[in-house]
């Protein structure tokens, strides 16, 4: 029997499920999402005092990477209606009826409560914990209620976002400190002027969902007001890390220059109200800002490890710049 002829027996006996491949089953993970927590999460291991076996270290990053994954699926069978309303997410497994709402939600929670399981027996319960407080902040905190209620649902909704190299720092520490603090301050701020970017020229695929984003509720101008002021507070919160001792003086300097055209673009966005040139300038910061957020972690992650191969170079760095005495 074909696979044709055996897809249409099993319809006629009744067969109502989806007809996702591999392929949709991965797309409902979030993997461009899934990608940012890992790397951050891997920061967050890196940089913990201290250290954890190989083999626990890979095990918490695949558990906080399967954990983002369940999150992802579990906004996606909850948000299939708007979704489908949305160009930006119309082809998604869900509301383009490749994978049933009914089977993307047994896959996430199947995911999340697994992952949550493995890293509370294979690493420690705060890190187990903290992983549980994520997915449920995300779907049930964020995505059910404040991003169907609020203005600020990327604001609040953004702390899920920012708790990765948290989840990391505790894996290997079994505990929370000022550095892994600082490391959610950098992703909690950067996420509303990254989003807010988006909404800008995305504002009427929002709108046509019901989306409460700040562009559709309070307008263009608001909107530009408040990324510019979350860039500013973000900019020296970038620089955090060197000022606590958790990066070296070349983070520093790269974190510096990142954060003044990161408010270039920014004070751009705010100057450029209607026309294609705000749409454009909307773009540039939307795209920056993923460098931006990349570029820093990768600095204090080559930092880290530049560090630990040659301890006397980031002394010998920093007295250099001016850093230290």
């Amino acid at each position: 029997m074909s696979l044709v002829e055996r897809h249409d027996s099993t319809t006629a006996a009744g067969w109502d499920g989806g007809t996702g491949s591999v392929g949709d089953y991965f797309a409902l993970l979030k993997p461009r999402v899934m990608s940012l927590v890992i790397f951050t999460a891997l920061v967050g291991i890196v940089l913990a005092p201290g250290g954890l076996h190989p083999v626990l270290a890979g095990t918490a990053l695949l558990c906080i990477a399967i954990g983002a994954g369940a999150s992802g699926a579990l906004n996606m069978w909850y948000d299939a209606d708007i979704d489908l309303v949305m160009s930006r997410t119309a082809s998604r497994p869900v509301p383009a009826g490749r994978v049933t709402a009914e089977e993307a939600l047994a896959f996430g929670l199947t995911l999340a409560c697994g992952s949550v399981l493995m890293i509370g027996l294979a690493v420690n319960l705060l890190a187990a914990g903290l992983l549980a407080f994520t997915i449920f902040f995300y779907v049930v905190v964020y995505t059910m209620w404040l991003k169907r209620s609020t203005p600020q649902n990327i604001v609040i909704g953004g702390a899920a976002g920012a708790l990765p190299p948290v989840i990391g720092w505790a894996a290997v520490t079994g505990s929370v400190s000022l550095e892994s603090i600082v490391l959610f301050l950098i992703i909690f701020m950067w996420t509303p002027p990254h989003f807010w970017a988006l909404a800008l020229f995305k504002s009427s695929d929002y709108e046509a969902a019901g989306v409460p984003m700040l562009p559709v509720v309070r307008g263009p101008r608001s909107t530009r007001n408040h990324i510019l002021i979350y860039s500013l507070l973000l900019a020296p919160i970038g620089l955090t890390p060197t000022l606590i001792g958790l990066a070296g003086p070349v983070y520093g300097v790269a974190a510096a220059a990142l954060g003044l055209v990161f408010v270039w673009l920014a004070v751009d966005v705010w100057r450029r109200r209607e026309g294609p040139l705000a749409t454009r300038a909307a773009v540039r910061l939307f795209l920056f800002s993923i460098f931006y957020l990349f570029a820093l972690f990768a600095l204090l992650f080559v930092e880290r490890l530049v560090t630990l191969a040659m301890p006397g170079l980031g002394k010998g760095l920093a007295l250099a710049l001016g850093f230290g005495g």
